[in-house]
């Protein structure tokens, strides 16, 4: 197999890229990523000099980008992960995830189209996010065959790009799997999105900034589960199918973030109570859903694929791994993302 994975240098891509290269040293993996701020090259130093693993830098947007890399590597399969993926970002500037979410995997899709006609085994696994599905009540789970109801900008991109994908399976017959996770967290996490941002404020003695009372739900799953089920789905899933990878781990955002102080604290030696002081509610975000909640059944029952720890063993190896990796932090909030964090919550 030749995998081209995109967005391989980002959080979740990472992950994937580092198993694929160990697990299968008879794979080429490569890596495709434009190196947009949440691409980090430097997430792979481990594996970069590995010989089934190649790096280019490229554009999905691009269609050149992509015919190149297919034609210069012979691919045979992708793993598309490559998308803007920030809630709040989508809002501000939505067109930026039209382009990367719905015309880059427009691209991907038409070359994988007409470059796999040799009648040889292929397949396209597309990742998206359980926020296509729209907004959650109190209780009940999205499964498989709940109807999309997306909220945000970039919910309603990945939508878009789910419904191409199938379509090109229905239309065109391209061997297509797809799977829909919910809020991964864990090492490499760039630090707009929750965890991350409480661990380096808290750890920074800054405030902790919570959308209206924190009482929004999320079904939160370790990384690197969330990479072993596509490498499950990928290898095993039924083409033509869709699988939702979820941990059955709901959290209000106000009760995750009480819990990280409580962790934080104990980690770095602080009176118990410390942390939660810097707490501050904040104007909640457009459109905020209430509650996502994934059932993984399917996934389960066909695939036989568990999250492998608990929340409570995922989250403070999370934890362990940012207070150890303060270099990797400082070189990513440098520029760019300093100046939008400060646009977003103030210096």
């Amino acid at each position: 197999m030749n995998i081209l994975v995109t967005g391989g240098a980002g959080f979740i891509g990472s992950h994937v890229v580092r198993r694929f290269v160990k697990k299968y040293p008879d794979y080429k993996i490569v890596n495709f990523d434009k190196l947009t701020y949440a691409g980090n090259i430097h997430n792979l130093q481990d594996i970069e000099n590995e010989s089934n693993y190649h790096f280019v830098k490229g554009d999905i947007c691009n269609i050149e980008d992509v015919r190149n890399a297919f034609h210069n590597f012979h691919i045979t399969h992708v793993i598309h992960l490559a998308a803007e993926s920030h809630v709040d970002r989508s809002i501000d500037g939505p067109m930026q995830f039209a382009m990367t979410n719905v015309i880059g995997t427009l691209n991907l899709l038409e070359v994988a189209r007409s470059e796999w006609q040799d009648g040889k085994d292929h397949v396209f696994h597309h990742v998206s996010t359980d926020e296509v599905y729209g907004s959650l009540g109190e209780d009940g789970l999205f499964q498989e065959t709940t109807a999309y109801d997306p909220r945000s900008p970039y919910s309603a991109s990945k939508a878009s790009s789910d419904h191409f994908v199938n379509a090109y399976f229905h239309t065109y017959g391209l061997p297509v799997k797809m799977s829909n996770c919910s809020n991964n967290y864990g090492s490499h996490h760039f630090p707009e999105k929750l965890i991350p941002l409480m661990i380096l404020n808290i750890l920074n003695n800054k405030e902790l900034p919570v959308y209206g009372k924190g009482e929004n739900i999320r079904d939160w799953l370790w990384v690197e589960d969330h990479a072993s089920a596509i490498d499950t789905i990928f290898h095993n899933g039924r083409i033509g199918e869709s699988y939702n990878v979820g941990g059955l781990n709901e959290w209000k955002n106000i009760e995750l973030v009480h819990f990280l102080c409580e962790l934080m604290d104990q980690k770095l030696n602080r009176p118990e109570g410390t942390s939660k002081q810097l707490i501050r509610f904040v104007k909640d975000r457009a459109g905020h859903d209430l509650r996502y909640a994934i059932d993984a059944q399917k996934l389960e029952a066909e695939l036989n694929w568990k999250p492998s720890i608990t929340f409570e063993e995922g989250l403070s190896k999370t934890v362990d791994w940012y207070l150890e990796n303060q270099e990797w932090v400082k070189n990513v909030t440098s520029g760019e993302y300093q100046e939008y964090y400060e646009k977003m919550y103030g210096k």
